[in-house]
């Protein structure tokens, strides 16, 4: 039989062994090298894209792609994605005819779009630029949709509210404007999506300012 000591002793000597302390040394370094690796790879992808407001990259589902296409479905013409993350909406709309841009603060993302437009066939359709939104016009857009966050949706709605001609529309997912009166909602969830005519929430303003002209024509001076 064996001796149960010495059973425990050879165990102690063979965990304390040269051998083993550099097959440890290596396994934790491999370890660490693969979890560097995956950060260097991952890290750029979702990495904040706007650097006003945070806004960091979550990929549309296949769902919200849908909803927007199908309240786009009687609209033509061109047609920007704010914060177009890997060019799914963009490269989609494309597909459907739109003269599609993608406006993306991320230089990684705007590459791997560029590579996906080429690879699905719509590159000749599509543009993707490296910029950040609040230093870009979208007076030129017909269509505009966005992936935005409660942050900033005011600030956007002001700008797009001052830049686009009354013939545009807006698509807000996930998030709707804070002000403007949708004229249209689709899906549920997080998948919905609300859609506003430029010409209505272009109105309610103009309505607001003449109301408010009229209350100060009227009150009286002290």
């Amino acid at each position: 039989m064996c001796d149960p000591g010495q059973s425990e002793e050879a165990r102690g000597s063979a965990q304390g062994s040269p051998v083993m302390k550099r097959l440890g040394v290596i396994a934790t370094c491999a370890v660490g090298g693969s979890l560097f690796a995956l950060y260097a790879v991952a890290a750029p992808f979702v990495a904040p894209a706007l650097r006003k407001v945070c806004l960091p990259f979550v990929p549309a589902t296949s769902t919200q792609v849908r909803n927007v296409l199908d309240v786009l479905r009687a609209r033509s013409g061109t047609l920007v994605d704010i914060g177009s993350g890997d060019g799914r909406i963009v490269i989609a709309a494309a597909k459907q005819g739109f003269h599609s841009v993608g406006f993306e603060l991320n230089p990684w993302l705007v590459w791997y779009s560029r590579y996906r437009a080429w690879r699905e066939g719509v590159h000749r359709h599509t543009s993707f630029h490296i910029s950040n939104l609040w230093k870009v016009s979208f007076a030129q857009y017909s269509n505009v949709v966005i992936f935005g966050v409660p942050q900033m949706m005011e600030q956007l709605e002001a700008k797009l509210q001052s830049e686009l001609q009354t013939s545009a529309k807006v698509v807000a997912c996930r998030f709707p404007f804070p002000t403007w009166t949708p004229d249209h909602v689709a899906g549920e969830g997080i998948d919905t999506v609300w859609v506003y005519d430029a010409k209505t929430f272009k109105s309610q303003v103009t309505t607001a300012k003449l109301l408010k002209n009229s209350e100060d024509s009227t009150t009286p001076h002290q």
